[in-house]
């Protein structure tokens, strides 16, 4: 292997997956120390030469990996979101965008002393909040879904969007044709055709693969990689037409075929969640990498000064305009107000289209690059660093601690939430039947009626505060699927269910591990043995000081709030001065025991 691939491979497959690592055990936000490694192999030690190595293959590539992420981003949008967030999401992505261009290339011109034509062009590559940059933000951060909902929308809607605007900005300056006010009409109806010709090969597609999978016309090992492909076939025609329109193609496809509901994306869904993480650490690294030292150093006061005017008021500036008279909240108008890193599609059109208008002669286009970069920079560090303490102090966060949801409701279940509510920690219990749930309901306990493996179960409980599931229906097959369903989501680690018993456990005759979740406790703790003990007056207690000999340990809490799920599965312990969640006899039924046991 030629050494120059082999530190690439090194550089960009383990110092991506490291970051990534490093972040989620330390809770950082998994972007900066991206960028960081990047700064790190490129520009400061000089090991990463991308444009040298890749050539003319560099841009296209990370095109084609960006229609990618945004085809991920585009599968988790689902119109049933836009019930409580609709207008928010209009207003941010519709409204709120001509505005940032507009504020935007003025602040260049007036602000970084750039031409009118490059600060148009700025204005235009900078209108996008890169959902490669929002979306690890918002899993980092454990934002009310409608917040959530703002941001992500935003990300994923004005990437395209913002990609094809600057494309046109382009081609009229090069054109000849950069007075505003002779070619904004030009501009708008070019810019809807565009937007219309993605729209229409994103769902003609969609509806295709639809007949196809429903009529089983293409087998179950096709479907994923046929996805795929239709993810970058729609990229590369729509691109044909226009150079950045292909992304809006991408972005269409993958929400019109999860609001059409096609079977066969939940195999898509698991495996893009693994493939985008791996292509949005290698495209951070190598765009990163591929900044030269020169560009460093052009990092002028007039770039700072204008970087802070995008942050602190061309961003808020266009946000509250965009927003008066909406039903969004202060706090939540104040959030999108700051939050809008900026990622890959900025830093690779600033690349391309900058070099273009500098041989056009524009004045300042030289700065193009080091102004988007500085934007790039500072938004990642900056809202990366304050997403997370900001939406505390805007009470727009779930709880920080993590939440547990049990599924069945029962006497047992029903104390054992209400034991884990009086302490304190976030806790709820599901089922289909209302009646099971009123004495949780009645002592307090938060409680969910759905059925959770329905769509509509899913999206109430994405509302919740929920880490962790332990299931405890009757019926252990169930338990199994729903464990299956959410282990994607919570971490296969995270979700148990009350033992099926020990020949269903059985490593080639029993339920697969890949087909249930981790048995709480002990192999012999099934339902019948909670249910009898419940029944014998056995309850649940949190303690913190010694166990009794007979006591059942379920849980454990940490000082600060973490948990800990026992299980004959692993090997996790209570720390010293944890609370430990104890399924045990009454007091004067363990001292009668006692005495029994002295008397023998």
């Amino acid at each position: 292997m030629d050494q120059s691939i082999a530190l690439g491979v090194l550089c960009v497959g383990v110092g991506g997956l490291a970051a990534q690592w490093i972040a989620w055990r330390f809770r950082l936000p998994a972007i900066v120390l991206l960028f960081a490694v990047g700064l790190a192999v490129g520009p400061g030690f000089q090991l990463l030469h991308p444009t040298a190595s890749l050539g003319r293959f560099l841009q296209p590539a990370v095109g084609l990996a960006v229609a990618i992420v945004v085809f991920e981003g585009g599968l988790g949008l689902e119109f049933s979101e836009l019930r409580a967030a609709g207008e928010g999401v209009l207003r941010l992505t519709a409204v709120a965008l001509p505005i940032n261009w507009l504020l935007g290339s003025a602040a260049a011109h007036w602000i970084g002393g750039l031409g009118w034509g490059a600060s148009a062009l700025f204005g235009a590559i900078t209108v996008v909040t890169g959902p490669t940059v929002v979306l690890p933000l918002l899993r980092h951060t454990r934002l009310q879904r409608r917040a959530a909902s703002f941001l992500k929308w935003e990300a994923i809607v004005n990437d395209p969007v913002g990609a094809v605007l600057a494309t046109l900005v382009l081609q009229a300056l090069l054109a000849g044709r950069g007075h505003v006010a002779v070619f904004a009409g030009d501009l708008a109806l070019r810019m809807a055709l565009a937007l219309a010709l993605s729209a229409a090969l994103g769902i003609g597609l969609a509806f295709a693969i639809r007949f196809a999978f429903l009529h089983d016309h293409v087998p179950e090992r096709l479907k994923t990689p046929m996805l795929l492909v239709a993810a970058a076939t729609v990229y590369a025609v729509a691109n044909l037409v226009l150079e950045g329109a292909g992304l809006a193609a991408a972005t269409v496809l993958g929400i019109a075929l999860t609001n059409l509901r096609v079977p066969g994306l939940a195999e898509l869904r698991r495996f893009k969640e693994s493939l985008v993480v791996l292509i949005v650490s290698g495209l951070f690294i190598l765009l990163t990498a591929d900044l030269s030292r020169a560009t460093l150093v052009s990092l002028s006061w007039p770039v700072g000064a204008l970087t802070l005017a995008v942050l602190f008021l061309v961003r808020p500036a266009a946000i509250w305009l965009a927003t008066l008279g909406s039903a969004l909240t202060f706090a939540e108008r104040a959030l999108a107000a700051w939050v809008a890193p900026r990622g890959i599609v900025a830093a690779a059109v600033a690349g391309v289209a900058g070099l273009k208008l500098q041989g056009a002669g524009y004045r300042g286009s030289e700065l193009i690059v080091p102004c988007v970069f500085s934007v790039i920079a500072a938004t990642m560090v900056l809202h990366g660093f304050t997403l997370r303490p900001l939406a505390r102090r805007l009470k727009l966060t779930l709880s920080n601690q993590p939440g547990l949801a049990v599924l069945g409701a029962a006497d047992w279940t029903a104390d054992l939430c209400a034991c884990l509510h009086a302490a304190g920690l976030p806790v709820l219990l599901i089922d289909t039947t209302p009646a099971k749930l009123t004495p949780a309901r009645e002592a307090g306990v938060p409680v969910l009626r759905a059925e959770m493996l329905s769509d509509s179960g899913m999206e109430a409980l994405d509302l919740r505060p929920v880490d962790y599931l332990i299931a405890t229906t009757n019926d252990p097959v169930y338990n199994g699927l729903v464990c299956t369903r959410l282990a994607p989501e919570l971490g296969r680690e995270r979700v148990f269910q009350v033992s099926p018993g020990s020949r269903r456990l059985d490593e080639r005759r029993g339920m697969s591990r890949e087909s249930r979740g981790k048995v709480l406790g002990e192999v012999s703790w099934d339902v019948s043995l909670f249910a009898e003990l419940y029944a014998d007056g056995f309850r649940f207690r949190m303690t913190t000081g010694e166990t009794g000999i007979d006591d059942m340990r379920v849980l454990s809490v940490g000082e600060e709030g973490e948990l800990t799920i026992f299980s004959a599965e692993s090997d996790a312990e209570a720390a010293e001065g944890d609370r430990v969640l104890v399924f045990a006899a009454p007091v004067a039924a363990s001292h009668q025991a006692l005495v029994n046991l002295v008397e023998a």
